[in-house]
């Protein structure tokens, strides 16, 4: 007998486009408003004075550290994933300046045949929302050209990712952004062949932070590692989105009860190696959300194949929501929570952790290179002068010749 009354059931299409619909029971005492928690005058205040920046740009200054990091077999690997990805970038940006091919019908509804046609291309979610500009980062913001978003989810490898932290779980997770960007320029040309304009927006050069019209979309809610969760797939959905003027019927958001589950289960937040997720969620530029603390996660992640042990531990990745709802309903426990098959995970230098366990680090551990490559430069310019006392013209050659290789370097997304 369940010992939690359900509130309300969610009823969502099957992981792959053939597959039963799936039924997610939300309970009384996890149930919320839909969407995240919002001050709408405050994000239009923050968009408008203090807009955002991409990460690669406003976190350039680690990019050499990270690639520093690489084994040798994984340096080589993404530089082969760089080479495969140049021409899928190029394509997402000048996705935008094409002509459809074809006058569109007047007054046909493209909404669900679009949807249908997109997990035929074998997308795992799929939602129509408003592209919210206010989120667009400062280098995009004259690139971005239309108003209805396509918000496409593609599931990463599970069993690779059971693996986090390693090159394997790594090679998943890039592998299927490749994957990814082929899809959403082969939908995006179906646009085209309806007589409608689109525009991808890669990953790897994103033009904003997604998750907010995931969550409007209602694909997932916003979890306490930072990440989307999903239904199907938790964190382990990898995301794009097409903008479009295709007249489309905008989906709604859903509580799925991850608001306040989160909440309670709080696995993530306890096995973070780096100590980088915070157990309450704040107010940030308007947003209600859990916030990651950058520098710190960032560490962990150059260090030991990108981490994602907040991926790894999450219930919702490894079990499904239906399946963690369900358990909640019937026993009011988080599924997995304290056993080692859950929340155990090794790090390579050091070993295996079990669900009582923790790493280690010393302070100089999270001592890495902070904010843009310019700022950085000029950080330690200063703290060499301060130390000596004196501007020696040594240290002021390398100031000049880093700063001129940072200002002609382009920003490369890591």
């Amino acid at each position: 007998m369940a010992i939690k009354k359900i509130h309300h059931i969610v009823t969502r299409p099957g992981n792959n486009q053939h597959d039963k619909d799936v039924q997610i029971k939300v309970a009384e005492d996890i149930a919320s408003s839909p969407g995240i928690p919002t001050i709408e005058s405050d994000v239009s205040f923050y968009s408008r004075e203090h807009p955002q920046e991409a990460h690669f740009i406003e976190n350039s200054a680690d990019r050499n550290w990270l690639w520093s990091q690489y084994t040798d077999t994984f340096t080589e690997y993404r530089k082969q994933f760089e080479k495969q990805e140049e021409p899928l970038l190029k394509g997402a940006n000048d996705s935008g300046d094409r002509q459809p091919t074809m006058k569109p019908k007047s007054n046909k509804d493209y909404t669900e045949i679009l949807r249908t046609k997109a997990r035929e291309l074998g997308f795992n979610e799929v939602g129509f929302t408003k592209y919210d500009k206010r989120y667009t980062f400062i280098s995009r913001k004259k690139w971005v050209k239309y108003p209805n978003a396509i918000c496409l989810g593609l599931e990463q490898d599970y069993e690779a990712t059971q693996t986090l932290p390693s090159e394997t779980s790594e090679h998943a997770h890039f592998g299927t952004y490749l994957k990814e960007g082929k899809l959403a320029l082969e939908l995006a040309e179906y646009i085209l062949s309806l007589g409608y304009h689109s525009q991808v927006h890669n990953h790897s050069d994103s033009s904003a932070p997604y998750i907010p019209m995931f969550v409007n979309a209602g694909l997932g809610q916003l979890g306490a590692n930072g990440q989307l969760l999903s239904p199907h797939l938790g964190s382990r959905m990898r995301l794009m989105i097409i903008t479009t003027d295709m007249p489309l019927k905008y989906d709604s958001p859903i509580d799925y009860g991850i608001n306040k589950f989160c909440g309670k289960c709080q696995v993530c937040v306890k096995r973070c190696p780096s100590n980088a997720l915070s157990s309450n969620p704040i107010w940030w530029r308007g947003v209600q959300k859990y916030k990651v603390n950058y520098g710190r996660c960032r560490a962990v992640m150059g260090r030991y194949d990108g981490c994602g042990i907040c991926m790894k531990v999450c219930p919702v990745q490894k079990f499904g929501m239906e399946k963690v709802m369900d358990h909640y309903v019937e026993t009011g426990k988080i599924l997995g929570k304290g056993t080692n098959e859950l929340e155990g995970f090794s790090l390579k230098d050091k070993g295996y952790f079990d669900s009582k366990s923790k790493p280690k680090f010393d302070k100089n551990f999270f001592d890495i290179p902070r904010g843009t490559k310019h700022n950085w430069i000029f950080a330690n310019f200063k703290e060499n002068v301060m130390n000596k006392k004196k501007v020696e013209k040594e240290d002021l050659n390398t100031f000049t010749s880093d700063l001129e290789t940072s200002l002609f370097e382009p920003d490369i997304p890591t």
